[in-house]
């Protein structure tokens, strides 16, 4: 109950009581005549019943806040025991409802731009593709912009942290642009290793041909090539310039499909662990609709990732699986570690926070730099201004949609 509350009880019971005390003062004053002590008797009583009323109200009112206000609840203890949301059985109903609804769409979100190739609208040279790789581009931003990063920022702010250093320096963006460097630093060191590799392999087999040239050909007049030997030469050489860049495209491409499944995987963990182990049946019953949705659209992206990245039918089942598996399994993690976890325990907090933090990171440089801008400033979108704006509404919808879904997620 309030102190105002409190307060005005206060007022109305001494109300009652010098009300009260006066009409005895006045009853047991100097004696009367017995008219005259009628009359006054008779002219008090409105103000003692009035009084009496008041104080009738008080107690009522104090009554009903000591039933309705529950005593002072301590969020850093975890959930209300307390309430109608709180219900064991009905949530360990909807948690098992989660892990196979949670796991159909993560399937069906990753494996369904693997099984495009047998439509030909949807091949990855199709213009369709494009938009529906920017759509998932904007999907993934989302994720990272309204889901990952204020996740992170509500964890590490908690007044359930010590105010030193939790409350003293902003650890969320601080740890997410450590990631975001950190994947700029393996993707560069990745496409440089594979290029010095690539680059010895040639100057090999040129410096082979070379020798097997001079040794079996017939020499020619004067030292020069003819010119077709010249047309030859100059053939060969585009020929492995373009073999050589879509190579190099194709190793960017697989780096990109294994650098954004970790921050997917992480994530995806992540809330799932913190689904299995609340006890609130109002917070799960749409979170899992959010949830599904959200496994969908993400998967969508990586499995358009996952096709240009050209893996073979192993490295594709393993990748799919890992990435429709990983929220189901955070799920039956918290569901398993009910008693033992709590999602606001300093550990628990300092642990999800900076993981989240890294994995937000992640995903804006992966969904920005690897996916929206090699996309936009590419051959293929530079060359229409009309697949640029339907690819650009196509983000913002994936956005938008994350962005919506940020309510209940």
């Amino acid at each position: 109950m309030t102190s105002s509350a409190l307060e005005l009880s206060h007022a109305f019971l001494l109300l009652y009581n010098g009300a009260v005390s006066k009409a005895q003062l006045n009853t047991t004053a100097s004696p009367q005549a017995p008219e005259n002590r009628s009359a006054m008797s008779s002219s008090q009583a409105p103000r003692v019943i009035l009084a009496t009323l008041l104080a009738l109200l008080s107690s009522l009112a104090i009554a009903a806040s000591a039933q309705t206000e529950p005593a002072s609840y301590d969020p850093c203890r975890g959930a209300d025991v307390g309430g109608e949301c709180h219900s064991v059985p009905r949530a360990l109903r909807l948690k098992l409802i989660a892990i196979p609804a949670t796991l159909l769409a993560s399937m069906a979100g990753v494996c369904l731009p693997l099984v495009s190739r047998s439509v030909p609208a949807l091949r990855p040279d199709g213009n369709l593709f494009v938009v529906v790789k920017a759509f998932a581009s904007g999907v993934i931003l989302g994720t990272g912009y309204m889901h990952v990063l204020p996740d992170s920022f509500s964890d590490l702010t908690s007044p359930c942290l010590p105010q030193r250093p939790w409350a003293e320096f902003p650890f969320t963006t601080f740890v997410a642009m450590l990631a975001a460097v950190f994947t700029l630093m393996v993707d560069s060191l990745m496409l440089t290793l594979h290029s010095r590799a690539k680059g010895k392999g040639s100057a090999a087999v040129a410096h082979h041909g070379q020798h097997g040239y001079d040794r079996d050909s017939p020499p020619r007049g004067h030292g020069h090539l003819l010119p077709a030997d010249m047309t030859e030469a100059a053939v060969t050489t585009t020929a492995e310039g373009v073999e050589t860049g879509r190579t190099t495209q194709l190793h960017r491409n697989r780096v990109i499909v294994q650098v954004l499944e970790l921050g997917i995987v992480v994530h995806s963990v992540v809330i799932g662990l913190g689904l299995g182990a609340s006890q609130n049946v109002c917070t799960i019953r749409p979170l899992v609709a959010a949830l599904c949705f959200h496994q969908l659209f993400e998967g969508m992206g990586l499995g358009g990732c996952i096709l240009q990245a050209e893996y073979g039918a192993r490295m594709r089942s393993t990748l799919a699986f890992f990435f429709s598996t990983t929220t189901p399994f955070g799920i039956a993690l918290g569901l398993a570690l009910t008693k033992v976890y709590s999602d606001s325990s300093p550990t628990a907090l300092i642990v999800v926070g900076l993981l989240n933090a890294a994995s937000a990171g992640l995903l804006h440089y992966m969904a920005l730099v690897d996916l929206l801008a090699a996309d936009f400033m590419g051959p293929k979108l530079q060359g229409s201004v009309r697949l640029q704006l339907l690819s650009f509404l196509a983000v913002l919808l994936g956005a938008g949609g994350m962005s919506v879904m940020a309510k209940w997620a």
